[in-house]
């Protein structure tokens, strides 16, 4: 049994037998898809999961992970709005949205309304934690941005972040390379 030496107990409770044979009947190309649409490692986990574990070249990596983070884009946003208006039935939850709703698109609409889709997508193009599809989905559903120009500016977002990751990586594993020629 694999995980944790003379702790089967341990193992059973906490799954580590089980999360590895699951791991290991899922092919890699399913495994970088699902990765890339999990909203904390989106793009920027994939792509070096996809090129430094698996081995898949640059661009099969980039397009495995841009294909998985822009397979929740859709869901997220035609769902968002009706889960907060089913949570607005509640009074906690209605004065909660209210007041999200207008705090985020009075400041909007007086800051940023020239310029909202272009900075949209480039926040989700920014490839650090806390700014990518599901934030930017979050963010397009608080500022009103209809669907379809919403989904655009965010799979633009996308495709940039993974064109960053994809050349950071390929440029950071070329590095011990090219110093080994040096010296």
């Amino acid at each position: 049994m694999n995980g944790i030496p003379g702790n089967n107990t341990v193992n059973e409770v906490i799954g580590i037998s089980w999360l590895s044979w699951w791991v290991s009947i899922i092919p890699p190309w399913l495994i970088t898809i699902i990765v890339a649409a999990l909203p904390i490692s989106e793009v920027r986990g994939a792509i070096p999961l996809a090129i430094g574990v698996y081995g898949f070249s640059p661009l099969q990596a980039y397009l495995l992970s841009v294909f998985g983070n822009l397979l929740p884009i859709i869901p997220l946003l035609l769902f968002l709005g009706p889960v907060s208006d089913c949570l607005r039935r509640f009074a906690i939850g209605d004065r909660f949205f209210t007041w999200l709703f207008a705090r985020t698109r009075r400041k909007y609409i007086q800051d940023h309304e020239d310029f909202g889709l272009t900075a949209l997508a480039i926040f989700v193009a920014i490839p650090l934690p806390m700014t990518g599809a599901w934030t930017g989905c979050l963010v397009a559903f608080l500022l009103g941005f209809r669907f379809w120009h919403a989904f655009a500016a965010i799979a633009a977002g996308v495709i940039i972040a993974g064109i960053i990751v994809t050349a950071f990586w390929v440029g950071a594993s070329s590095v011990p390379g090219v110093l080994r020629m040096i010296i």
